[in-house]
C-alpha cells in the first residue's frame, strides 16, 4: 500500500489554496493510479516513487504555473498532446491561469507506469 508523507503535507500547507489544489489533485491521481506510490521529498518538491522501480514523476508549485517532471521520455512520447504547453528537455509548466488537464496528467502517470513496470 502506498504511503502519504508528512512532508509533503508541509510541503502542500506553505501554498496558497489555487496552487495547493492543483498539487493535491496530481497527488491523489498518483495515488489511485499506482496504489503503491510512496511520496518523498527530492529536488524540495513531491515526489512519488514506484518502491524498487524509480520515480514516477514530482510536482511543484511556482510562481505563475505548477512543474510536472516526470523524465524526459514521456515529454517526447507526448510531445504532441504538450502542444501549447511550455517544456523543457524535463519539465512541463502547466499554467496557473489555465484550466489543468487531469487526462493529460493521467497519460503522464500512465507512460511513467509502464516505463518502470
Amino acid at each position: 500500500m502506498g504511503r502519504r508523507s508528512s512532508e509533503v503535507d508541509s510541503y502542500l500547507s506553505l501554498l496558497d489554496e489555487e496552487k495547493q489544489k492543483r498539487v493535491a489533485l496530481i497527488r491523489d491521481l498518483v495515488h489511485q493510479m499506482a496504489p503503491s506510490a510512496v511520496e518523498v521529498i527530492k529536488y524540495r518538491m513531491p515526489t512519488f516513487v514506484l518502491p524498487g522501480k524509480g520515480d514516477i514523476l514530482s510536482a511543484a508549485a511556482f510562481k505563475t504555473h505548477i512543474g510536472l517532471y516526470p523524465q524526459p521520455e514521456a515529454i517526447v512520447a507526448l510531445q504532441s498532446e504538450l502542444a501549447g504547453l511550455k517544456t523543457s528537455k524535463g519539465a512541463i509548466q502547466l499554467p496557473l491561469d489555465q484550466g489543468m488537464s487531469l487526462a493529460l496528467v493521467a497519460k503522464l502517470i500512465a507512460f511513467r507506469l509502464e516505463a518502470l513496470a
